[in-house]
């Protein structure tokens, strides 16, 4: 893809985002789309967030999971961006309309009181840097259609990379817990809606610890000069598949000891 390809393709995210309308799949559209290409779609989807005056709180991590790793037939993680306007306060109620097809994971979210950076960055190095872990919901949306209607293809990695790695929002739960209070890889959620048990998961699901997990991501951001700032989040990735969430659902996250997270769909 070239960069005018780069350009174009998140210029579509976008409209699709603010219209409330998919797109098809960027890769029919650029068969020799890669890994790089659609990163690049993101960093320009980035760009023209930062120049509209949105602000980054912080990065999601997906992917995590050996089982959505075979699913889409790739080895690694993914990440994405959080901004200023995804937050939203645990047991309130997405606006109608505001998603397009919302669906939510449960998550072990890190925040940070220090910055992460470096192509070396350990598990001590993520501990030592975090303020406190929380519960979480992420809401995902997806502005590129899942799969074709004519030819039947499935969206790809690539695909979901470009769309901000599926990224929506972010429902943070009000319990606050030093890295050592719990033994992160023991910490799971039962996830209901509508008062019915949907999921159920461990946070060893999590590239076998959710501290390792960010640790990747400060490391894959190092190679692009990046790092992990004093105060952002991070979504350090699901241990549930995702949960769809149409008009009416109520979303119950149960960690446990660890506390929970609520949110609304109108």
């Amino acid at each position: 893809m070239t960069p005018d390809d780069h350009a174009r393709a998140a210029s579509d995210l976008l409209q699709a985002e603010r219209i409330g309308q998919q797109i098809g799949l960027l890769t029919l559209r650029h068969p020799e789309m890669g890994m790089d290409d659609a990163y690049e779609v993101q960093n320009a989807i980035y760009r023209a967030k930062l120049a509209q005056g949105r602000r980054v709180i912080g990065w999601k991590i997906g992917l995590t999971s050996k089982a959505m790793q075979y699913a889409l037939n790739i080895d690694i993680p993914d990440s994405g961006i959080l901004f200023d306007d995804m937050g939203f306060d645990t047991g309130t109620t997405v606006p109608a309309g505001r998603f397009i097809q919302p669906r939510i994971e449960a998550e072990i979210a890190f925040v940070m009181k220090s910055e992460l950076g470096g192509e070396n960055v350990t598990r001590d190095d993520v501990i030592a840097a975090t303020d406190y872990v929380a519960p979480s919901i992420e809401i995902l949306d997806t502005r590129i259609q899942r799969a074709d209607p004519e030819t039947g293809k499935a969206r790809t990695v690539y695909d979901t990379i470009s769309d901000n790695a599926a990224n929506a929002g972010i429902v943070l739960g009000s319990e606050r817990h030093t890295t050592d209070a719990f033994d992160l890889r023991w910490v799971g959620a039962v996830t209901s809606r509508n008062g019915e048990v949907e999921e159920t998961g461990l946070g060893a699901g999590v590239l076998n610890d959710p501290v390792e997990s960010v640790a990747w991501l400060a490391r894959r951001m190092a190679q692009y000069g990046q790092s992990i700032e004093p105060g952002q989040v991070i979504l350090s990735g699901s241990f549930i598949r995702p949960v769809e969430c149409p008009s009416g659902a109520e979303i119950h996250a149960d960690f446990g000891a660890f506390g929970s997270v609520d949110i609304n769909f109108a």
